[in-house]
């Protein structure tokens, strides 16, 4: 790059304005086509880490925008996480921490089942309140892969919000179903994680 001429730099420099220019044409297109406003469904999945992270982002951002969000975490609860802490500092959430640990922590299947159901019944006061902007349902995924709760009833109820209404759901194994009715679906792979190093979970970053 250094040692090109100011000629070529200056045909580079116009290569690229040029391509930038088309790419703009394409993209204001399919901005102005995507004239829809409605509330959407997201899915957060996959193995990698920062599915949570996501959704308690966009928790932050709803807030940014004077939106009131709930929170019902179906698995955590065992103890407090950051994003609990750091959210009721604030009125305009309300949190629930509804789990009690990992499934292999709690090794009770009948409780870990009554209490997800404990759990979808206040995500359903939120799905029938018009109120609130964003629901993120935190490991909802997992409820649904151990069949705690029914995957079709969780299904009718989201497809039965208010129409303005988002929803983020996070947690590994999306199960199909879903995965069809929703919007957005991000699979988050995983590259490398220290856990694998031996560096343990640590407050900041992974809770």
């Amino acid at each position: 790059m250094n040692d090109m001429t100011p000629e070529q730099t200056a045909a580079l420099n116009e290569r690229h304005r040029a391509r930038m220019e088309r790419k703009k044409a394409i993209i204001d297109a399919r901005i102005q086509a995507a004239d829809k406003q409605v509330g959407i469904i997201i899915v957060n999945t996959g193995n990698g880490k920062g599915k949570s992270s996501s959704a308690f982002g966009m928790a932050a951002r709803a807030l940014g925008h004077g939106m009131r969000v709930g929170v019902v975490q179906f698995i955590k609860g065992a103890k407090a996480t950051g994003e609990e802490l750091f959210l009721r500092r604030f009125p305009e959430v309300s949190f629930h921490a509804m789990g009690e640990g990992y499934t292999w922590e709690t090794q009770n299947r009948e409780r870990d089942i009554a209490k997800a159901g404990e759990a979808w019944q206040q995500a359903k006061r939120f799905l029938s309140d018009p109120a609130v902007g964003l629901v993120v349902l935190d490991e909802l995924n997992i409820a649904l892969k151990y069949r705690y709760l029914d995957v079709h009833m969780v299904i009718e109820d989201l497809l039965d919000r208010p129409a303005m209404q988002h929803v983020v759901i996070t947690g590994r194994g999306a199960p199909p179903e879903l995965v069809a009715v929703a919007d957005t679906v991000t699979e988050m792979n995983v590259v490398k994680h220290a856990f694998a190093a031996g560096i343990a979970a640590q407050a900041g970053t992974e809770w």
